[in-house]
């Protein structure tokens, strides 16, 4: 979401996001920044945002990892977004990294991870460190936008979510956006 020099600034500008129904959630630690480590969060301007904070990752590039606990019509869920490595066995250290976090938060609640995880396979990988309790949701392939041969990008679920149905967004504009097509998962939140 932000440019890797210079002043971090945000590639999509705040005002076109203002003329919409989402808001940014507040992570931002440089003036002209909208998210951390090229990671953001937008959600609907009627979604009460309790908690933000960035996801401390094991990184030797620029990745990162960003937490939102939410609360959407009396339930509560935490959602992070993440950009994993390319190395398989950092990418492993990185995911361990957001599970314990996200474990080390106060209040259990149903969680949603996703993002560009960088894992070509389907099975095993890093999706080895998610163990009983989460499913990996692959929505289908979204790389590269203009041809997407690869399902690098995943939502993953705890087990207290349940799934209506995954898909990759195809348009022309969003082949153009970004070098990853956008993929969304429908789901039922439990009433806490």
């Amino acid at each position: 979401m932000d440019r890797r020099y210079g002043q971090r600034a945000t590639v999509l500008p705040l005002e076109a996001i203002h003329l919409t129904d989402y808001r940014p959630v507040p992570l931002t630690m440089k003036p002209n920044s909208l998210g951390w480590h090229g990671n953001a969060l937008l959600v609907r301007r009627n979604i009460e945002l309790i908690e933000a904070a960035p996801v401390p990752l094991p990184v030797l590039e620029p990745r990162g990892a960003i937490r939102a606990d939410l609360q959407i019509e009396g339930c509560r869920v935490r959602v992070i977004g993440m950009h994993l490595d390319l190395s398989g066995l950092r990418r492993r250290h990185q995911i361990r990294s957001v599970l314990a976090h996200a474990a080390s938060c106060a209040d259990a609640m149903p969680t949603i991870l996703m993002g560009d995880m960088n894992e070509w396979a389907i099975h095993g990988g890093c999706f080895r460190e998610f163990g009983d309790g989460w499913t990996v949701l692959t929505p289908g392939r979204s790389f590269p936008s203009r041809r997407p041969i690869a399902s690098l990008d995943r939502i993953v679920v705890s087990g207290d979510c349940e799934v209506l149905g995954t898909g990759v967004h195809h348009s022309a504009l969003s082949a153009v956006g970004s070098d990853h097509l956008p993929v969304f998962a429908s789901l039922q939140l439990p009433n806490n």
